[in-house]
């Protein structure tokens, strides 16, 4: 199954001020959730973010903050976004494809993952863009999902599926200012 603009939502999962500095690679996972976050605002498609407990964990970097509404952001307290409801009634929460980004990968991620799947939706976890603070927890994270159904994507794969083709202004926009 392919990715599409009309059917995804972009989900970004926790990427928090307090949590970042303990995540392995942390710059790495930032500058792929923005970027994945400015190209799916240049598509129309819906983005999405959890903060867990941000009293304790702090706001969404501001990095990706900045590009975000207020009425995108989804505050929870358990590990998964999906329990507490909000994911869902949010703007985009509705759609059958989630693009996943975020930390950490083995535990807010990864739960949300699952119950995103029981739950029926389609779900793309992109690798580049989801961290645990240590890299052995990543990978049995994501071989995990990978075992219960979700699809381990690049954030190329995201775009170019996005896009489906060549040739269009939107793609030579595109390919530009993201595709290097």
């Amino acid at each position: 199954m392919l990715m599409h603009t009309d059917r995804s939502v972009l989900l970004l999962v926790d990427l928090q001020e307090r949590l970042q500095p303990a995540i392995d690679a942390a710059e790495l996972v930032l500058e792929a959730s923005v970027w994945l976050t400015r190209v799916a605002q240049r598509l129309g498609v819906p983005v999405i973010c959890t903060e867990q407990y941000p009293q304790g964990l702090g706001p969404t970097m501001p990095a990706l903050r900045c590009l975000l509404p207020d009425a995108c952001i989804v505050e929870k307290i358990q590990f998964s976004a999906v329990p507490e409801g909000g994911l869902f009634k949010a703007p985009g929460g509705d759609r059958a494809q989630f693009v996943v980004a975020g930390t950490e990968a083995h535990v807010c991620v990864q739960q949300t993952v699952l119950d995103l799947l029981a739950a029926g939706r389609r779900v793309f976890v992109v690798e580049e863009a989801v961290g645990s603070r240590r890299n052995a927890d990543k990978a049995l994270a994501l071989e995990r999902m990978r075992a219960h159904g979700a699809d381990i994507v690049s954030r190329e794969m995201v775009v170019f599926e996005w896009l489906r083709q060549a040739g269009s202004d939107l793609f030579r926009q595109i390919s530009r200012e993201f595709i290097r």
